[in-house]
């Protein structure tokens, strides 16, 4: 696996912080799927060689926390949450319509590449349901309007 030779520097240097090697598998994994964009099974081979492990020890990892990706997203990631709160509030219809309007469903991407959405676990803000991020940007109070104006803003 060919990483940049900036990251191959942080990734050793984070090491350093750690008691033990194993004990920076998560930042790691961040650290390469902030980089590539997910996580993939060279990926996976490489950090447990990294960090002088079995591979099973790192994949256990990725599919245990929901945070990893072991496939490509789109460029506009969107996560609806789907506990309680945001139920309530709506988040189910608004994970419905984006499905609908996008013509994909749940951990798809559409054929353009554009747009990936996903149902996650609570997204800390139970007062504003319902809630989403489009990648790093967090949204509160999603009504389907609001939706299309954020929708609108990813070109």
């Amino acid at each position: 696996m060919e990483l940049p030779a900036e990251l191959l520097k942080r990734i050793d240097e984070t090491i350093t912080h750690y008691p033990q090697k194993r004990s920076a598998v998560m930042m790691l994994l961040h650290m390469i799927q902030e980089h590539a964009g997910y996580i993939s099974r060279e990926a996976i081979e490489w950090t447990a060689q990294k960090l002088e492990i079995q591979p099973i020890h790192v994949y256990e990892v990725v599919t245990f926390y929901p945070m990893y990706r072991m496939e490509p997203v789109g460029k506009y990631h969107l996560k609806v949450c789907r506990t309680l709160s945001c139920a309530l509030g709506g988040g189910k219809e608004l994970c419905q319509s984006l499905q609908k309007k996008l013509g994909v469903g749940l951990r798809e991407t559409t054929k353009d590449g554009k747009f990936t959405i996903e149902e996650v676990e609570c997204l800390a803000s139970c007062g504003t349901a319902p809630v989403m991020m489009v990648n790093d940007d967090f949204y509160e109070g999603v009504t389907p309007e609001k939706c299309d104006e954020i929708l609108q803003k990813c070109s």
